[in-house]
């Protein structure tokens, strides 16, 4: 009978856990310290190692690996030799991983429960010295997960005392964490200050071109691109609608409250106000219309003397329309019968004879071609860069996991790669035509050119705008001591059209610069695609 048993119990299925782990007693070993500091304390990397050292002597275990062996854990080195630990155990296939205590494996609780689980699947087993527990039956993982709940609890502790702390220096009116982009944080024996930056001053400037020009977010974005800054759409955005900048601190912590910074503040409330919309006042006695079909060219037309948009107003006694500059000391101000003229005369420019429709569709189609050259160009370049942030996300999860960093830190930096990521994936969209699309492109464009002058006087205000701004992206300059109108920029597209209607019907050359001249001052730039719906 036993020499049956004998026999049969090669067919015998699963492995005996006692003989395993008799068997295979090999290791790899962790340490690891949250600070520098730590480094001189009782809980140092080389009490760690020495104690492991120790155990793994008494119990017969072999060392086949260190890993860990540094206190600059929030500088990437500790995730890099925990992966590589993981890594390492799972290839050589190494069933313990040995730490001084739980806590050095892990303090982020549910986290490091989900992470030894899974390691456990994976056959590794995590032992602590100072806390030796049997993790081969659940009575035993019970009481490791209860640990690293501790774990957690005690990190949950300090991280309440130093909430209290940033919550009693905000109160004091100073920053306590990271300053705003514009500021640098600077450290000396005595005290830490706030000071403004090269990028400081770029962004005072981005707030008074918001305030007193009223441009757009995206024409403010090339402007401080041009002097070497920048910058995300949302990240602009952020910046705008933060009280920091006008010297007010605003935090979580401060439940509602708003407290005056001791920083230096970059511009004024007014001016923060003002960006923001939240001022409006009217010190000159006459009406204005946001959206006024009458007064099409405001926010459209500027003052060539101070740069400011000419606001549209009503003179109720004559029943007339009037552009007006809103800078006290300029007098530029202009019938809107007498503009309106004038821009029809300079879109008749644009317009070209249905008749020559196929000969412009020939040059239009070299001039596409030409467009998309360039635009491939940067689809690689924003493609090589949504891979990068791609991997400065993993690279932060990674971090998340291993608690070299706070879930505070981790939701901040994670809006901001997903941020970069959405405005990326925004270009990306501006893909190359393909050819099957680029005759419907071109089909319109010619669409567009040939019932230019009919669009803009049926349209509404808002596909006024749109169209006005598609054709000169920086918009009209109006001087009204010459009585000229000049811009530093048309769109490419409409500027061959004008070119070619002069040549195909025979009007007077140079007839457009007596109508609006061309600032050489700002170089050409790619072609822009015609607006839908216009």
């Amino acid at each position: 009978m036993n020499q049956h048993n004998t026999l049969l119990k090669q067919f015998a299925k699963g492995t005996n856990s006692n003989d395993l782990l008799i068997k295979d007693r090999t290791c790899v070993i962790y340490t690891r310290v949250s600070t520098k500091e730590q480094a001189d304390n009782n809980l140092s990397l080389e009490t760690q190692k020495k104690a492991i050292d120790l155990y793994c002597g008494k119990n017969s275990y072999e060392i086949k690996g260190y890993f860990g062996g540094t206190y600059e854990s929030a500088q990437t080195d500790e995730r890099k030799q925990f992966v590589k630990m993981v890594e390492f155990a799972k290839k050589h296939k190494i069933p313990f991983i040995i730490v001084y205590s739980l806590e050095r494996f892990s303090r982020t609780g549910d986290n490091a429960i989900w992470l030894s689980r899974q390691l456990r699947e994976a056959g590794i087993n995590i032992i602590s010295v100072t806390q030796p527990i049997d993790t081969t039956n659940p009575a035993g993982v019970l009481q490791q997960n209860i640990l690293f709940l501790f774990g957690q609890f005690d990190n949950d502790l300090r991280k309440q005392k130093c909430m209290a702390g940033i919550k009693e220096k905000l109160l004091n009116g100073e920053w306590a964490t990271v300053a705003p982009l514009g500021y640098d944080n600077v450290s000396t024996r005595s005290h830490k200050s706030i000071v403004v930056n090269e990028k400081g001053k770029l962004i005072s400037k981005a707030f008074l071109w918001k305030a007193n020009e009223g441009i757009t977010n995206e024409e403010i974005r090339q402007r401080l691109s041009a002097q070497g800054l920048k910058i995300a759409k949302q990240t602009l955005f952020n910046i705008f609608r933060n009280p920091f900048y006008c010297g007010l601190i605003v935090h979580n912590l401060l439940d509602g409250e708003i407290i005056e910074g001791k920083h230096e503040k970059l511009i004024s409330k007014e001016v923060f106000l003002k960006v923001n919309d939240l001022l409006k006042k009217n010190a000159h006695g006459y009406k204005q219309f946001e959206k006024n079909t009458d007064v099409p060219l405001k926010r459209f037309l500027k003052c060539d003397n101070c740069g400011q948009f000419l606001r549209g107003y009503i003179v109720k006694k004559k029943g007339l329309h009037y552009y007006k500059c809103n800078n006290g000391k300029c007098t530029c101000n202009k019938s809107a019968k007498d503009l309106h003229d004038r821009f029809s005369k300079i879109l008749n420019h644009f317009t070209i004879d249905k008749t020559y429709q196929d000969n412009l569709k020939v040059k239009l189609t070299e001039t596409f071609n030409e467009m998309n050259k360039g635009i491939e160009e940067d689809t690689t370049k924003f493609r090589n860069q949504l891979i990068e942030i791609e991997k400065k996300i993993k690279r932060l999860k990674d971090r998340f996991i291993e608690e070299e960093i706070d879930k505070e830190m981790y939701l901040e930096y994670m809006t901001k790669y997903k941020a970069d990521m959405n405005e990326i994936e925004k270009q990306l969209s501006k893909s190359p035509l393909k050819k099957s699309n680029l005759e419907n492109f071109v089909d319109s464009t010619l669409n567009l050119s040939i019932n230019l002058h009919e669009m803009w006087s049926l349209a509404d205000y808002s596909e006024k705008q749109k169209l006005q701004y598609l054709l000169f992206p920086e918009g009209i300059f109006y001087n009204k001591k010459n009585d000229r109108c000049r811009t530093e920029r048309i769109n490419s597209v409409f500027s061959l059209i004008g070119s070619i209607s002069e040549d195909l019907n025979d009007k007077k050359k140079g007839q457009l610069n007596d109508l609006i001249q061309l600032s050489h001052l700002v170089a050409r730039r790619r072609v822009e695609l015609p607006t839908s719906g216009l």
